[in-house]
């Protein structure tokens, strides 16, 4: 319409008669948009259905796919999509349109999980042509769909099955645990290499003969996985593959792991986490069948940026409790004084329950003091890195002292540190 406008103008100067095909011109203009708005696809026939997984893993690559089952007619000239959502995962592409499909028209977004946590698939925006190009249509669905970004389960899995299975003795059954553990199984006959402290005298006495008892492993213990998440724990790791996750991501993967493994040995398994107040408290459970229930579970522990309260956090803790478990504590400090309350808690916690506390080694620190040093000033932070990591080992060391059972990895050893600590701990009985 205004690209005829000069051309009217110029109609009218010239000749003064003919005036009226300017008005004709914008009419017509008028009439051609309400046709193509007519012709074009009604917006209640662009009504999509979502599908797509809720559940992601970690760095994973998932479809969201959208069909217009309501769909009638021919598809419009041109349409465009875009998907929105929040910073958990990655949408591409951009603005997408109709894929190439014989049954209903359907759209196609890749969704790439960047964090753990809650991902929110907020808001579908459309917009389509009429048919003669014209104008354009517009619609927004908002869907608040969940998805929850969780560690690759296949992962954990494999990693707590083969930890498990070396630990298992060559020719019995996983589920037995003969000669483990303090719970009383069967009487054998004693044989050469067995432990002369397993001979049962009064029942070989009866019998004439040298019977030996068989232990095998308790089972139905409480397993609590105590994840801190304050700003500490939200710091990047790098592994030996480059890999960088947060101690805390870390942390989850771990719990995982040691979690298939009790869950596999008849423990029962519960997640908790803290920063400055509770943040989540799954109650234990039993067998593996769960295992994807306390998985989805740890997209729930969010990163936080606010100083952990220990005394807050684990005497909830302590409360919640009801028997005897082993609590698992997954945590980081920097000094002394900043862990005073800390130990003051565990201290209290550990009256009770059998406390497993793990602490991520201080890789950078670690490093400065391996550096060969050129300068004074390479000297002055050796030092100083060397007087934080000797404050760091009075704290473990006054919570060893304390009867607790200390950790202090690194990312590449975490897992199998950590399991093969419960099931030690599980050997001996001191659960």
């Amino acid at each position: 319409m205004a690209l005829g406008l000069p051309f009217a103008l110029l109609i009218a100067v010239i000749f003064p008669e003919l005036w009226a095909i300017g008005a004709a011109w914008a009419a017509a203009i008028l009439g051609l948009v309400l046709l193509d708005a007519t012709l074009a696809v009604s917006s209640k026939f662009m009504q999509p259905v979502l599908k797509a997984s809720p559940r992601q893993f970690i760095g994973s690559d998932e479809m969201a796919i959208f069909e217009f089952t309501d769909f009638k007619g021919r598809l419009p000239r041109k349409a465009e999509f875009k998907l929105t959502s929040n910073d958990r995962l990655e949408v591409t592409p951009e603005t997408a349109s109709f894929s190439a499909n014989e049954g209903a028209p359907q759209i196609l977004f890749k969704t790439h999980a960047k964090r753990r946590g809650e991902a929110i698939l907020k808001r579908l925006w459309s917009r389509w042509q009429g048919p003669l190009r014209l104008i354009w249509m517009q619609r927004c669905d908002p869907l608040e769909y969940s998805i929850a970004i969780v560690p690759n389960t296949q992962l954990v899995k494999d990693a707590a099955i083969d930890l498990f299975s070396r630990d298992a003795v060559f020719g019995q059954k996983i589920q037995n645990l003969r000669g483990e553990g303090s719970e009383f199984d069967a009487l054998s006959e004693f044989l050469p290499g067995m432990d002369k402290r397993a001979i049962d005298w009064k029942h070989s006495a009866r019998h004439n003969t040298l019977l030996a008892r068989e232990y095998r492993t308790e089972r139905n213990h409480n397993i609590i996985f105590a994840l801190d998440s304050g700003y500490l724990m939200c710091e990047d790791m790098l592994d030996e593959k480059g890999l960088s996750l947060t101690k805390l991501d870390r942390a989850i993967s771990a719990a995982l792991v040691m979690g298939y493994v009790s869950l596999k040995l008849g423990d029962r398994v519960g997640i908790y986490s803290f920063n400055k107040s509770p943040t989540l408290f799954s109650p234990p459970v039993s067998g593996t069948s769960l295992f994807s229930r306390l998985q989805s579970e740890t997209s729930k522990i969010d990163y936080s940026h606010e100083e952990t309260n220990y005394a807050f956090g684990l005497s909830y803790l302590a409360q919640k409790l009801k028997r005897r478990s082993l609590v698992v504590v997954f945590t980081d400090f920097i000094d002394t004084t900043q862990s005073e309350l800390m130990i003051e808690t565990v201290a209290r916690l550990v009256k009770k329950h059998l406390v497993l506390f793990v602490a991520f080694r201080n890789q950078p620190l670690n490093a400065l003091t391996q550096l060969e040093p050129h300068t004074a000033d390479d000297i002055s932070r050796a030092v100083i890195a060397q007087s934080l990591l000797s404050e760091r080992d009075v704290v473990l060391t006054k919570l060893y002292r304390m009867g607790v059972d200390v950790i202090d990895v690194d990312p590449n050893t975490l897992n199998a540190d950590v399991v093969n600590r419960y099931l030690d701990l599980k050997r001996r009985g001191a659960i």
